[in-house]
């Protein structure tokens, strides 16, 4: 797997970028850059006004050929350039119905712009505006470190009877490896039957890479116990783990988490009860098992839009996800007398998919509409073919 990055021409200039240089301006991929979450006490200013204008003309200019894709914790003023927003796989999906689209600008993180490569026919080209907007999540589990775990399992003498499913935000290697050892992909809304397809096929489930969305379906939706899971430490000699415990696990748990999703604590669920009362609390499954237990309501981002959609005029909700899209939807149901509030007292957003800004963006579309490729993210064709193998055993779910 590999970035095929067509380089910005850089004019009057006698001395070409540094690495660095090009890392900050978002033309190279570094995955131990901006990891996780930042708190900076409010989410950044808005770009240049006049950006605003030239991402129209350029994209204008481009009209059919290109397709632009925001994800939905994308900041505001790259949201109002996409011509469809969502999660991950339905981005991907949208690109695929798209092939008349001969550039797919993805506003999200590299994973995602892998997935739509993958699921996208090969005359389009998936483009990712900063090659540095990573997933802490997705770079918790490499290609080395899970093939070594299956030598672990192998050892144990259970890897015959485990069969992997991958969360969507996982790189393609993750994704391939899945695919290649008879396993599945899963989103958060369908993390449930996919483990239930798995324990048609085999006696355990190795979970990658979050292990909060693997324990809160494995104990809150499917009954499963936390003496049944097991967590596999990827930077620890057998992952941290005896052969007996391998052995008597349902579900081996990979060592990861979302930085946002993760920030999230019981306290924060109390204070935000003690400060507004009445109040509904709404969490993604990628919390702590303990968030999700302490919850009201638990859901996939796409869950969480539809429930804040059909709740009644003057009900109190603490959001716990991504701080964008908790203000987006704020904002959105003000009108109807909805009051929502981010259940973490401190302000933190994703640093990673922040990355995709307007300049970003402007950036992008600019160099497309003169003809020039950039910062295109290209999956392997080997890699591309177990990877959809698994996405197609996903999309193969009743």
């Amino acid at each position: 797997m590999r970035d095929v990055t067509t380089a910005h021409p850089v004019q009057d200039l006698d001395v070409q970028p540094t690495p660095l240089a090009l890392l900050l301006l978002g033309r190279e991929a570094d995955p131990k850059s901006e990891r996780g979450v930042e708190c900076p006490g409010d989410l950044p200013s808005p770009s240049d006004p006049d950006l605003v204008e030239r991402a129209r003309a350029a994209k204008e200019k481009l009209g059919e050929k290109v397709f632009v894709l925001g994800h939905h914790y994308q900041r505001d003023e790259v949201i109002q350039f996409a011509d469809v927003t969502g999660d991950s796989f339905k981005l991907a999906r949208d690109a695929a119905a798209r092939p008349e689209a001969e550039y797919i600008v993805f506003c999200g993180v590299h994973f995602m712009a892998e997935s739509a490569d993958i699921l996208t026919t090969d005359d389009q080209k998936v483009v990712l505006p900063d090659l540095a907007a990573g997933c802490s999540m997705a770079d918790m589990a490499t290609a080395e470190q899970v093939a070594e775990c299956w030598d672990v399992l192998t050892e144990a003498g259970i890897a015959e009877q485990v069969v992997p499913v991958s969360y969507m935000n996982s790189s393609a290697d993750i994704k391939a490896f899945t695919g290649r050892h008879g396993g599945t992909i899963c989103t958060s809304s369908n993390a449930e039957r996919a483990l239930e397809w798995a324990f048609e096929q085999g006696e355990k489930v190795l979970f990658l890479p979050d292990q909060h969305l693997g324990r809160n379906t494995a104990v809150r939706d499917m009954g499963m116990t936390l003496e049944d899971c097991v967590l596999y430490n990827p930077h620890k000699p057998n992952g941290g783990l005896t052969a007996e415990e391998l052995r008597n696990a349902k579900m081996i748990l990979w060592r990861g988490h979302c930085s946002v999703h993760g920030r999230f604590s019981v306290d924060s669920v109390n204070d935000v009860r003690a400060r507004i009362p009445g109040v509904n609390v709404l969490v993604h499954p990628e919390c702590k098992h303990e968030v999700v237990a302490a919850a009201d309501y638990v859901g996939s981002t796409e869950y969480i839009i539809k429930a804040l959609e059909a709740a009644p005029a003057g009900s109190k909700w603490a959001v716990g996800t991504e701080l964008n899209l908790v203000r987006r939807l704020a904002n959105r149901f003000a009108a109807e007398d909805k009051e929502i509030v981010f259940l973490d007292k401190t302000v933190c957003f994703c640093s990673t998919m922040n990355r995709i800004d307007l300049p970003h963006l402007v950036w992008t579309l600019e160099s497309l509409a003169e003809g020039n490729l950039v910062n295109r993210i290209e999956v392997d064709p080997e890699t591309e073919k177990y990877a959809k193998l698994a996405l197609e055993r996903m999309l193969a779910l009743p």
